[in-house]
């Protein structure tokens, strides 16, 4: 995350709770001669059957031609493949693509129609390329996710409540010191650094304990911290201690809770491994000192074996850099899946030269040609983080689907679009399809304690499917090879969820 998390409370003037909500299916559906490719068995799909049931499925029939049930809608699923839904485990579904924050009241002011369509488009995006269960790393504003679950078609939502940034850290220190506290109410209170929080504190509530507790209280999943210096104009920012981390290791413990980590540093994630983290959220793109080396050096080696030992699970979000690389390649607005997942009026503004206001802080002091921009971000972040993947991916370290979406205010991050983007960054970077495949089903189910409701194609588990026309295990292009999504056991066409 960048500065998402920050513009999200910017908005609550104009989400406005829907009045249905989605709901279980009650009819049966029998999904028949279709190849099942679940991922806890990838070695021998199986053309079978598969029923469902009051939104749950209710058998799995495998190489076997069986009758439909009386009473059954038939689906041929003849020639395609049946495949659990998607998950992607970082997003911020507060955050609005290519909003800046000190703009942020006037777009408010300005185009409340232009944002607001994109709240209502945003749960059907996701939805659009298979992503049927989502989490949100760091709630902000509540009342977003409310509207997002009210909304008549939605994935299924999971979160880590509010995260738990060092006071004045980041991501605090993107918002003005008038209103960061306010925005970032959970934050971490280091007993030696008190002279810059608010007087009036009350210590108690910002221990480690009590602000895992806070998240706990709130229903998340998972608790989101953070270790980083800080980039661009701000840096030296305060960063978690060894002994804070220890103790909200022990409190996620003890309440259950899955601990990430932002950590996109060689240094961060030293002290992620060190700290004994669940999830590090983000690959490892800046290699701090070692960064001017061409090949992988022997010091991140060892840490990274140290990553598949420990068998902590490793989000790379490698479209993230090249989220910011986008701004600079002028195909990327052009691409026909944009027009799909962002309302006509956002992606007019994104095309009109104010929609391009953030290209002028990713560019240098110096002007350079787009081309030059393109190749310092292949030759620089992008290589470093790809060269890390690699390395894991041979070693078959655990990985954990997640594309940090919108991971900063460009325009670069779009909801959906961006897992089928980061597809894409991972089999670049040397993940198999399996792999891939694994990561955003059955990995993430299993990481974040879901595999009981999601993630495979079983007996007892939501039917959250997606029926393609292609083969995960064949061919990327598979994932956009979408005929039809079940969420719940209610069926909708792909074409259905595009945005108009």
């Amino acid at each position: 995350m960048h500065r998402c998390a920050c513009v999200a409370i910017l908005f609550c003037s104009l989400v406005a709770l829907a009045a249905s909500s989605s709901s279980p299916g009650g009819d049966r559906t029998w999904i028949e001669d279709v190849t099942i490719v679940s991922p806890e068995n990838t070695d021998t799909p199986t053309v079978g059957s598969v029923l469902i049931e009051n939104g749950r499925i209710a058998r799995v029939d495998r190489n076997k031609r069986m009758r439909a049930p009386s009473g059954a809608q038939v689906v041929s699923g003849k020639g395609q493949f049946l495949i659990p839904g998607l998950i992607d485990s970082h997003v911020h579904l507060a955050a609005v693509p290519g909003v800046q924050l000190e703009e942020a009241f006037d777009s408010q002011k300005q185009q409340p129609e232009m944002i607001r369509e994109y709240f209502d488009q945003l749960p059907r995006s996701y939805l659009y390329f298979g992503y049927t269960t989502l989490i949100d790393l760091a709630v902000i504003d509540p009342g977003v996710l409310e509207h997002f679950r009210q909304m008549p078609l939605n994935p299924d939502l999971y979160d880590c409540g509010p995260s738990l940034p060092v006071a004045n850290g980041y991501p605090m220190s993107f918002a003005p010191p008038a209103v960061r506290f306010r925005l970032f109410p959970n934050w971490l209170l280091d007993p030696q650094r008190t002279s810059d929080v608010p007087a009036g504190y009350d210590a108690a509530k910002h221990s480690p304990a009590a602000t895992v507790k806070t998240v706990k209280k709130s229903g998340g999943i998972c608790v989101k911290t953070y270790f980083e210096r800080g980039f661009g104009a701000d840096r030296n920012l305060p960063v978690i201690t060894p002994d804070l981390i220890s103790q909200v290791r022990r409190a996620a413990s003890q309440d259950g809770l899955i601990l990430m980590m932002h950590a996109n540093t060689f240094e961060a994630q030293k002290f992620a491994v060190d700290a004994h983290v669940d999830v590090i959220a983000h690959g490892m793109w800046n290699w701090g000192e070692l960064g001017s080396k061409p090949d992988l050096p022997p010091e991140i080696k060892s840490l990274l074996d140290r990553i598949v030992e420990d068998r902590i699970g490793y989000q790379p979000t490698i479209q993230v850099m090249r989220g910011l690389r986008a701004y600079f390649d002028p195909s990327y607005l052009q691409m026909p899946e944009v027009s799909k997942v962002i309302p006509a009026k956002l992606l007019a503004w994104f095309n009109s030269g104010e929609g391009k206001w953030f290209k002028k802080e990713i560019a240098s002091d110096e002007p350079q040609p787009d081309a030059a921009v393109r190749e310092g971000f292949d030759q620089g972040l992008i290589r470093r983080v790809d060269q890390v993947v690699a390395y894991l991916a041979a070693k078959r370290a655990r990985f954990i689907f997640g594309t940090d979406t919108p991971s900063a205010p460009t325009y670069g991050n779009l909801p959906g679009l961006n897992g089928y983007l980061e597809m894409q960054n991972l089999q670049r970077a040397g993940l198999s399809l399996r792999q891939i495949f694994q990561a955003a089903t059955i990995e993430n189910a299993r990481m974040f304690h879901l595999d009981s409701q999601v993630g495979t194609i079983e007996p007892g588990k939501v039917a959250n499917l997606l029926l393609l026309r292609k083969s995960p295990l064949e061919s990327l292009n598979a994932y956009n090879s979408i005929v039809t999504v079940w969420i719940h056991g209610k069926a909708v066409s792909r074409e259905t969820l595009a945005a108009h």
